[in-house]
């Protein structure tokens, strides 16, 4: 298993300084939210992107991949019932993909709870078909530019679509696409009650990636999580991903979460 750590904790930093703190730290990558460099990522040019890369494989880090992918540029939402803004939103799936592709990274968790909820007077039903089209296109791109999108299960209380690993799975069987996998994420599996270590042995064949934090949404090892049993989950299903903290709160700086988040995790594994 290796270390991540999301970047958009550390506010206001340039990437390549992210890249420098978290490789001092200990990390092995940094998982990158799009809208902490631009507001679309259609606007990075493709000078910049390899300053990207260029300064991840500098200072010795690996790019996790992209999440928080649907935060800029606004009014985006997989769903829609408005096919003009669904196929918009796909298309910046699209140049996501790219991206990250371009960058080195490796996976894209599709969270992003406000830009795939249900819009009425769409069902459930009408939210899943809208959402597999979109899901299966996106997938073929993935494939061809060797990233792994993963659809991560986010608590009720911020969307009603796709809330545990279950729902996810059954996601990802029809969208049937060995690019398109399962991501788990702590905080949210403990804000719906789930046997994390369960959830990660019954689905251990889907998972591509984990989200490491506390069911207060904070550092790893913070709240009441039951590390021991999800890290030995993971090994039992031989889990080589990464483990790329995200937290909610920011308090009270980036390098103090981070350092305080390898150490517990180390410690557990």
């Amino acid at each position: 298993m290796k270390l991540a750590i999301c970047n958009e904790l550390f506010e206001g930093w340039d990437i390549g300084d992210v890249f420098k703190c978290a490789a001092e730290l200990g990390y092995d990558a940094v998982e990158i939210a799009p809208f902490t460099l631009c507001d679309s990522v259609v606007e990075v040019t493709p000078v910049e992107r390899e300053r990207i890369r260029h300064a991840a494989e500098e200072a010795g880090i690996e790019i996790a991949g992209l999440h928080w992918l649907l935060v800029s540029p606004k009014g985006l939402h997989i769903n829609h019932p408005d096919a003009t803004l669904r196929q918009k939103t796909r298309d910046y799936f699209l140049a996501l993909i790219r991206f990250c592709s371009d960058i080195g990274g490796r996976v894209l968790v599709l969270g992003s709870p406000n830009e795939r909820s249900t819009v009425p007077p769409h069902t459930l039903k009408d939210t899943w078909n809208y959402s597999l089209e979109t899901f299966k296109e996106c997938a073929a791109y993935a494939g061809e530019n060797n990233v792994i999108l993963c659809l991560e299960p986010l608590l009720s209380k911020s969307t009603d679509f796709i809330n545990n690993p279950s729902e996810a799975v059954q996601m990802i069987q029809e969208v049937n696409h060995p690019n398109f996998r399962l991501i788990v994420d702590v905080y949210s599996s403990s804000c719906e009650k789930l046997d994390i270590p369960a959830e990660i042995r019954r689905f251990g064949d889907y998972i591509e990636h984990i989200h490491s934090n506390d069911d207060n949404g904070y550092c790893p090892g913070s709240g009441n999580a039951d590390y021991p049993g999800i890290i030995q989950a993971l090994k039992e299903i031989g889990y080589e991903g990464y483990l790329s903290t995200e937290v909610f709160d920011f308090e009270p700086d980036p390098e103090t979460i981070a350092r305080q988040s390898i150490e517990f995790l180390r410690s557990v594994l």
